[in-house]
């Protein structure tokens, strides 16, 4: 019997799928460890005053603290400074983003 893609998957709206990434970063910890690196590596990235598009990439970062519901006198804190609750936080509001992000449309156009 053949199966197809389309046949065996399954529409998740976008809070599902959110569901789904913070159970599947659980999974990940038990198996793998925390990912304390990869997220200060990427904090760093984000703060980074070369970059070109620095000013965007702080308001994408406090966009990320927000949604978390991290204090915005928290938003400028180095990664050893937050809290448990708050890197959990963190990590499911980034999450929640990548879950969003799935959903858009896929050919984007500018307009003129």
């Amino acid at each position: 019997m053949d199966y197809k893609a389309e046949n065996i998957t399954v529409q998740m709206n976008a809070g599902q799928r959110a569901d789904a990434l913070n159970h599947i970063s659980l999974l990940r910890t038990m198996t793998n460890g925390d990912c304390s690196n990869e997220l200060k590596r990427f904090i760093n990235a984000m703060r980074n005053k070369r970059d070109s598009q620095h000013d965007k990439n702080s308001r994408a970062l406090s966009a990320i603290f927000f949604l978390a519901n991290i204090s915005k006198e928290r938003h400028s804190v180095e990664y050893s400074e937050l809290t448990s609750d708050e890197v959990k936080a963190l990590i499911s509001a980034m999450n929640h983003f990548r879950a969003v992000v799935s959903l858009f449309p896929k050919k984007l156009t500018l307009p003129n």
